[in-house]
Formats: structure tokens, sequence, C-alpha cells
């Protein structure tokens, strides 16, 4: 064990857990998920969103899943050195990675007390999905659960619901789940859509943690069951309804007819025996079909999940384009920060008395900062925007556009992060927020040196050229543009170079 992994010998496959300081943090397979394998064994490094946490000395055990055998037991150290690991959320909540690596309060380390809102909200949803005329049931990992031992599953995280749509073209099936949304939603339940067919319901529990309740839609085309999460295999509509029903935590939930086909269909043969290493294994012609149908919301959500979950900003000074924009607009009334991240210019702004709104389509980059500002009473303000969801582009938009006063529009770093059919969509919710006056001022990276810039922001580098065309199509106009060099690391050859473009629309 050390920085950068752990080192493992085994010629059979093998499934591991990682424990630290006596608590299951991850697990793995060995041959699998190993990054490089050799003479002196398997190496698996340490998932991303876990390594600024292994900072300190802890136990470490390493845990053979089937049989409970520790074939590693002993006190590590790991980065800096300093004090104890401590894999847990700043106010000391237990945490741990789900099987896509995020850093998750997993349901091993919560009490009946605190799942107890998440079994009443599933029966709630399930209710009012069940009035709605949709056969909706328990599905993944909570009826995983619910058939093995009528318990919650330790590792997981989250709770899953399913139905299977009586419509069979996928248009259909996208109108009728926001329809459902907007249901749960009138309800009172928080909502944050997936894709075209799945949303979560966030549910919070007794000590104010957030939990996630995702609601999975689905058909049956051509025999098959298309379900999203991600599902499509052969199957008969008589193993979902008409429904049975399933014990868990002491609740009777809604579940499919046939568990046995249902849960095979999802996890295969060996669903029975447990794997918390467990990773669907999608044909990519099933990605395909779902990404195309339903997914053009979603583009790039796990990124910039992993991102902002794995990172957290202590940044109290502006960005260097929030500094250009406020020399170049002294006056400005309104400034609007499109791709916002956690949120910290829109701060800084609203501490200097200017008005602020941070757009962003992930919400937890901005929560923390969204809490602090309106704690301290500023005018800040932050919305969800995702410029590939035109209801929600268009009307947030539409909203801004409705404010009094001229705006001021600044995007650092967005458009280099969106493709093209994102970037069209953003020039003409900018020109509707700017008609009434005001300007944009984009940042984005131009040529990419070996400075690590790009990597550092997710971005990759665009032709001036081409978005100038772009916003002139949209019927923008680039007052003023430069290429200017990133400051350059030690030992880079090369800086990156960025472009910076002022762009008004004609009233």
């Amino acid at each position: 064990m050390d920085d950068e992994g752990i080192r493992a010998v085994s010629k059979a496959e093998v499934i591991l857990d990682v424990l630290i300081d006596e608590r299951r943090i991850f697990s793995f397979w060995l041959h699998r998920d190993a990054a490089s394998s050799g003479r002196d064994g398997h190496l698996v490094e340490w998932p991303a969103t876990l390594v600024p946490l292994l900072q300190g000395t802890a136990r470490l055990q390493i845990r053979v899943h089937a049989t409970g055998e520790d074939v590693f037991d002993d006190d590590i150290t790991l980065g800096s050195g300093e004090g104890r690991i401590r894999i847990e959320t700043p106010d000391g909540r237990p945490l741990a990675l789900d099987k896509s690596g995020r850093r998750v309060q997993t349901f091993d380390t919560r009490s009946a007390e605190h799942t107890a809102p998440l079994m009443r909200s599933i029966d709630d949803v399930l209710n009012v999905l069940h009035d709605l005329g949709i056969d909706a049931f328990i599905a993944y990992g909570t009826l995983l659960g619910a058939v093995r031992n009528g318990q919650l599953i330790g590792h997981d995280s989250d709770a899953d619901l399913g139905y299977v749509s009586r419509h069979e073209h996928p248009v259909d099936v996208m109108r009728e789940s926001f329809h459902l949304q907007r249901e749960i939603v009138a309800r009172g339940y928080p909502v944050t859509r997936y894709s075209g067919a799945a949303f979560k319901v966030d549910v919070r529990e007794s000590d104010g943690s957030v939990r996630g309740l995702d609601v999975f839609g689905g058909f049956m085309l051509d025999g098959k069951l298309h379900l999203m999460g991600e599902i499509r295999t052969d199957f008969k509509r008589e193993w979902i309804t008409p429904l049975g029903t399933a014990s868990l935590e002491g609740f009777d939930f809604a579940a499919p007819a046939n568990t046995d086909k249902f849960l095979a269909a999802t996890y295969g043969p060996t669903w029975r025996v447990p794997d918390p290493a467990f990773h669907f294994p999608t044909p990519e012609s099933t990605h395909r079909r779902f990404n195309a149908w339903f997914r053009g919301t979603r583009d790039g959500r796990n990124i910039w999940d992993r991102y902002y979950s794995a990172r957290r900003s202590r940044a109290i000074e502006p960005s260097d384009t929030a500094s250009w924009v406020a020399a170049e607009e002294p006056d400005a009334q309104h400034v609007i920060d499109l791709g916002c991240g956690y949120g910290t210019d829109v701060a800084w702004f609203a501490r200097q008395g200017v008005r602020a709104t941070g757009l962003d389509f992930v919400r937890g980059a901005y929560a923390r900062m969204a809490d602090r500002t309106a704690k301290e009473g500023l005018d800040a303000h932050y919305l969800f925007f995702n410029p590939l969801e035109l209801r929600s582009a268009l009307s947030t938009a539409a909203l801004l556009a409705r404010s009094p006063g001229p705006r001021v529009l600044m995007s650092r770093h967005m458009i280099d992060s969106i493709h093209a059919r994102g970037r069209r969509e953003l020039w003409r919710t900018t020109a509707m927020m700017t008609r009434s006056g005001g300007r944009l001022y984009l940042q984005f990276l131009a040529v990419e040196g070996d400075d690590g810039y790009a990597a550092s922001i997710q971005a990759r580098p665009l032709r001036p050229e081409v978005i100038a065309a772009e916003i002139a199509e949209s019927g923008g106009t680039v007052v003023r543009r430069e290429v200017l060099p990133v400051s350059s690391k030690d030992g880079a050859e090369s800086a990156s170079r960025i472009c910076r473009m002022v762009v008004a629309w004609d009233r």
C-alpha cells in the first residue's frame, strides 16, 4: 500500500473490500479494476474522489468479500502523514464510495430513524404514481434488498423505483415522465431530472441529510424491456404486471410480478450473490439507443458531478474573468454568471453591492455558496440552467430577461465544456437576456499547452473564428476579441492560451 494504490497478487479473480478504521469504504474486483498488472501483482489505484481525504494515518484492512478473511490488516500512512485519515463529511458524518466512485452516506452507517423518511417517501411517491395510473414498483438495489432479506443493502446509498409505460415510442415515454415529475413537484418534493425518462426525488432524512429516490421510466418494444438505468433485454410484460408486493424495512411495497425474472434481467443470473463492486455490463448498442432517445439533457453530467463532489472550493477572491468584467463594467447593476460552478464569483459581486445571479446545471456545485450568501443577506441568487434542456434554458432566460435594468453576462470556460448544440442554445438564451441592454463577456480555451490548465478546468480548445461565426449566425456581434496566454507553471514547455470576447446582440 502506498500513495499510488493497492497492490495484490491472486491468480483467480476476487472481490476485495477496503476498510479504513474498521469501516468499509469501497470494494473492487482485483483483475477487472487493476490499472496495471505485472510480476509484482495487480495495482488498483485509489479512487480519485477518495485521494483528497487520504492524508494521515489509519488502520487499513483488505478483506475478501466472499469469505470475510483479512489478507491485510495494519496501520498505514498516506499523503501528508499528519493526523488521522477521516472519510467523513466536514461535520463528521461517515462516507463511503458508491459504485460510481462518488462519496456518499451508505445505508450501513444509518439507523432506522434516519431512513424512516425515505421509506415513507417511497410509499408516498408510489401512491402518487399509482393514482396517476402508473404501475410503479421498487427496482434495482431497493428491490434486491427486499427480496434478499427485507433490508436496505448496506453498501447502497439511494432508493430506486421503476415503471413500464404503456407507450411504445420514446417521445411519448418522455412526455409521460415530465408529466409525472410535475405531479410529484406539486406534492412538495424537490426533483432533479437525470434524462428524458428518469428523475430523482430529493428526500430529507431525520438529521438533515438528503437521500435520492430515483424514478426510472421504461417501455416494451419488440418483445424487449427498455428500462432506464440501463436495461434492454428480452422480457414479457406479464413479468411486471399485475404487480406483487415485497417487504422492505417493515414496509410492504409494490414489486414486479416475477421478481426473479426482473432481478435476473437487472443483475444477471448471479443476482443472489452479494457484489458491492457490481458494474452494469451494458452493451454499447444499448448505450447508443438510450443516449439518443433520452440523454441529450444529461451530456457531461456524470463528469461534473464527480468533479464537484471530489473538490471543495476555498476561493474567496474573484476569478480572472470576474476581475475583467468588474473593470470593464464598473456601473453594472446585475451580473449573470453562466456556468457559475461553485458560485464564488456570484458571491463576490454581491459583496460589492451588485445584484448577481449564478446559473449552472449542477446544483450541488453552488449549494454551499447559496446557503452562505442567503445567511449573509446578499443579493445573490442561484438558478438551475441546462442549455441542453430547452424548457430549462428558455424558462430561465425568460425569467431573467424580465428582471429590471440592463444585465451584464459573463461565462468563464463554459462553452469549452459543451458541444455545438449546447452552444447554439446558449447563444439563443444569451440573446434573450441581453435584448434590453447588456453584453456577454466570454472566456474560453483557445490553445491547450502542456501546463495542465485544460485538465484542471475540464476544457477542450475551441477555435475563436468558429465561435465568432456561431455568434454572428445567432445575430450577435463580437465587439472585441483577444487571445492571451495563461500564466505558465514551472517546467511547462508551452502555456495554454485563452480567448476573450465581448459580445452584444441588437435590441
